[in-house]
């Protein structure tokens, strides 16, 4: 496998091969919790914690762990980092926690986090293996921040409400209120409304890539256009 230079490795994680948006892995936390913007930091944290931290681990022992073996161990690794997050969760974030409920747990079962494991990790040296781990997390993060912030916004009037519950006090009047008596839309809040949302999402993501590769077309025959060569005929005294 040809190793990655450190900016296809950073570009792959938050844009062009961005967990959520292109490969679509880990779509069933990304799309229950996302209600608010303090959910998907939450949430979003905590997976970048497994993965930069599976990355790390699962580098460091590719070459002594057998192929036999090589997925439970995997599985092994993410689960052990899995525990340790929820316990720290747990003794510094509690009613955060409690809010995400069994998505903290579930992120053992978190497809992109095995799937960098086996397809990057195993291959590659430590650090290339660590900023994989945090990009892919930093572009995992960055949907869930946009989702939840949509969903947010439409269906509370709200933006960063309980940012406390992460950050705290000092996130503890960082609430803006969009809409004044506002009723709420309940359908943006509930796990339909996430999946309409990340519709949309891709869409914008696909319109860009579009629109990029439309310039770079551009560009690239516009460079042709005046690179070209003009043949002289006939003799020249």
């Amino acid at each position: 496998m040809a190793s990655k230079g450190y900016q296809e490795i950073i570009n792959d994680g938050l844009w062009h091969n961005n967990p959520a948006l292109v490969q679509l892995l880990g779509l069933c936390p990304l799309l229950a919790v996302t209600g608010t913007v303090v959910n998907g930091l939450g949430l979003g944290a905590a997976t970048t914690l497994v993965l930069v931290g599976s990355n790390l681990a699962v580098s460091m022992i590719r070459n002594y762990v057998p192929d036999t073996v090589r997925l439970p161990a995997f599985v092994m690794i993410i689960a052990s980092l899995v525990t340790c997050v929820e316990l720290l969760s747990q003794a510094f974030t509690y009613d955060l926690y409690l809010s995400l409920g069994i998505f903290i747990p579930l992120i053992v079962t978190n497809c992109a986090i095995l799937g960098r494991a086996e397809a990057f990790a195993r291959n590659n040296s430590i650090i290339p293996s660590i900023l994989d781990g945090l990009t892919m997390g930093i572009g995992f993060t960055a949907v869930l921040l946009v989702l939840g912030g949509m969903r947010e916004v439409i269906g509370q009037g709200t933006l960063f409400s309980d940012m406390n519950l992460l950050l705290g006090p000092v996130a503890e009047h960082w609430k803006i209120t969009l809409i004044e008596d506002y009723k709420g839309f309940l359908f943006a809040i509930l796990p339909p409304g996430a999946f309409i949302g990340m519709g949309f999402l891709i869409a914008l993501k696909s319109l860009i890539d579009g629109k990029i590769k439309e310039r770079h077309d551009a560009q690239k025959a516009s460079l042709g256009v005046t690179s070209r060569r003009v043949r002289v005929t006939g003799e020249i005294k």
